[in-house]
């Protein structure tokens, strides 16, 4: 039986919404979004406007396990994703989600490398999807936070434990450029990353921090390092 403090958890209102189908999220598998509120970050480029900016969400996890009830062996999968997921204390929603039979996704930033570590430790994630923002001499510019150290532990701690996990960038090419990219291809060679590389190139949305548009700078994909298999999306 869930005590108090368990069920006021699980009673938080930290969801801003639920995808409720996706193929495309999470690689081979049949799975939901659960859209957390809130971000400790505030990437120029973000299309998340509204869930970063959020104080409190629409759902609370327990309305996601209600709903994960009716999706018993229909879905395979929870993605969480953000916003940062990682703000929330999700120890007792994972245990929940896996006593249901899903695998879970985590999307993340890597800020929370305490709690990233913690649910890792405790076999609660099955993949990790690390954003890799930007090169340290550029994460402040990019991000408008501090903490690049903290995402570095992350990094390195993934890598260590030989998880299922990608790193990923988005690519505005105003923001970051070759040169930029490259020291994130080396950096993540160096630590002895060894799985695909994943660029997102940014699309231009009504709805970005910065209302960014289309960039005005070139991007040459031939000047990129062949030290990583880089994966265009």
């Amino acid at each position: 039986m869930s005590t108090n403090k368990e069920s006021n958890s699980l009673n938080t209102r930290a969801v801003y919404d639920i995808t409720k189908f996706t193929h495309v999220d999470y690689p081979d598998h049949l799975a939901c979004i659960v859209w957390l509120s809130g971000c400790n970050m505030r990437c120029d480029y973000c299309y998340n406007k509204d869930i970063v900016f959020a104080k409190e969400g629409s759902h609370t996890f327990m309305d996601v396990l209600e709903f994960l009830k009716t999706r018993v062996c229909l879905l395979e999968a929870v993605v969480l994703s953000g916003g940062e997921a990682t703000m929330h204390d999700l120890e007792e929603f994972c245990f929940a989600i896996k006593a249901l039979g899903y695998k879970i996704k985590l999307d993340t930033n890597g800020t929370d490398f305490a709690q990233v570590k913690k649910l890792i430790e405790l076999d609660l994630l099955d993949f990790v999807a690390l954003d890799y923002k930007a090169p340290k001499e550029k994460f402040t510019q990019i991000t408008h936070s501090n903490k690049y150290e903290e995402f570095s532990k992350t990094l390195d701690f993934l890598i260590e434990k030989n998880i299922d996990f990608e790193a990923r960038t988005t690519l505005h090419s105003d923001l970051l450029n070759s040169d930029d990219i490259n020291s994130i291809i080396k950096d993540l060679k160096q630590r002895g990353y060894k799985n695909n590389y994943y660029i997102q190139i940014f699309q231009e949305t009504e709805i970005n921090i910065a209302n960014l548009k289309a960039p005005t700078s070139t991007f040459d994909k031939s000047l990129l390092l062949d030290e990583l298999n880089i994966i265009w999306r």
